[in-house]
């Protein structure tokens, strides 16, 4: 029973690191400044980050991205699946912004 226990515990503990680990490399940090979305083709993201080699369309469940707009920041953000769609830009969700 000793042996079940222990064989569970450290299939837990590699799972939740796993897991962990997953989720801290999805996050990458951006530079660039902040525009809102406007009219777009591609209709999709709030604001867009404009950054010396690109354009990024961003949205934060967690951050109101219009108290950073026309200013320059450094956001942490993870890429939304399945974007871009209709020619547009990588799609972020934005976890974190720095000014």
């Amino acid at each position: 029973m000793k042996f079940i226990f222990t064989i569970m515990a450290s299939l837990f503990l590699l799972v939740q690191n796993g897991c962990n680990s997953d989720n801290a490399n999805d996050e990458e940090q951006y530079t660039g400044i902040i525009k809102p979305a406007g009219i777009t083709t591609y209709q999709y993201g709030t604001h867009r980050l404009e950054t010396q080699q690109k354009v990024y369309a961003l949205k934060s469940d967690k951050i109101n991205l219009e108290n950073y707009e026309d200013q320059e920041v450094e956001i942490t953000a993870t890429l939304i699946e399945g974007y871009p769609v209709d020619g547009g830009p990588v799609y972020l969700l934005v976890t974190k912004v720095n000014k």
